[in-house]
């Protein structure tokens, strides 16, 4: 039966493949959805190769009309739909890899994506988040650091909580990172990202490997006191309520801002995809619509005659 190739495709995932954890939970998830369709559709016990495009189109039709919410008959976005049908097509090209007898991986058509609007913090907006977090104690000196280097580095959250102080050289100011798919690269703190961190090191009397921790005796039900990314996004969600800006401020809101800054002052679209740990630069041309903006006014003002 085709739900029967599921389990050994997540094993595939795990062990050939070397995905992360939350990406096989996703697809995980994401074919489940699939296979409670089969069997409420009474195709269930569908073969690989009795799979036609005719069931995923009516697939399709099921995801554009699944409902989240039906309070407000709130359907699934199309980014949303297209995890799901990405999810399948990765699964049906495992099957092709295993010679499987199955519907080509190329009959799976992804919706057209939604324009996607970052949202980001010009510099006044930013300083003012910077200055929040009371620096005289050793929580807001953390708090503050955090900030700091992420705005420098355009971390990922789940990157950051990961670092290690072995990781940092304050001499040239670089940070090794193992970013998603397990690509390495570095990422680059300026001179106030150094000494912020350079501050919050010396403050520490602990001897914990992690550079961002819990402070105080608090620790996890595995007994590290290593900060989640969750606990980041509560921390600066905090001081952004406290600012009441009318951007919603998360830690990947830090990150949009670090490729904004950069594009807006010159840096090129490449160079930015690099710092970033993009895989594809059309991942990175997301930021063009923004600096596209402030090119039109550069014409406008000089060449607007």
């Amino acid at each position: 039966m085709l739900v029967s190739q599921i389990n050994p495709f997540l094993e595939y995932c795990v062990i050939e493949k070397g995905l992360s954890k939350k990406t096989v939970e996703n697809y995980r998830h994401y074919l489940l959805v699939f296979r409670d369709w089969l069997e409420s559709a009474g195709l269930g016990t569908l073969s690989p190769i009795q799979l036609t495009p005719e069931h995923i189109w009516d697939y399709r039709v099921f995801l554009a009309d699944k409902l989240i919410e039906e309070e407000t008959e709130k359907t699934l976005k199309r980014d949303t739909q297209a995890y799901h049908l990405v999810a399948l097509r990765a699964f049906l090209r495992f099957l092709v890899k295993r010679k499987v007898p199955c519907l080509s991986p190329d009959h799976i058509d992804l919706p057209k994506r939604e324009p996607r609007h970052i949202k980001f913090l010009n510099l006044d907006q930013l300083e003012l988040l910077l200055a929040q977090p009371k620096s005289d104690t050793l929580t807001g000196l953390r708090d503050r650091t955090i900030m700091e280097v992420l705005f420098s580095t355009g971390l990922r959250v789940s990157e950051l909580v990961g670092l290690d102080k072995n990781q940092i050289s304050f001499t040239s100011g670089e940070i090794s990172v193992t970013g998603k798919g397990g690509k390495t690269r570095p990422v680059f703190l300026n001179e106030r990202a150094v000494f912020w961190l350079r501050n919050y090191m010396q403050s520490r009397k602990d001897e914990d490997s992690a550079i961002f921790i819990q402070e105080g005796n608090r620790r996890r039900n595995n007994g590290s006191r290593r900060l989640t990314a969750r606990t980041v996004q509560r921390i600066i969600k905090k001081y952004a309520q406290e600012l009441d800006l009318t951007v919603k401020i998360t830690p990947h809101t830090l990150r949009h801002s670090f490729a904004t800054d950069l594009l807006s002052n010159g840096a090129d679209l490449r160079s930015v995809q690099e710092l970033l740990g993009h895989a594809s630069v059309a991942t990175t041309q997301i930021y063009t619509h923004v600096t596209n903006k402030q090119l039109k006014e550069v014409h406008k003002k000089f060449h607007g005659g």
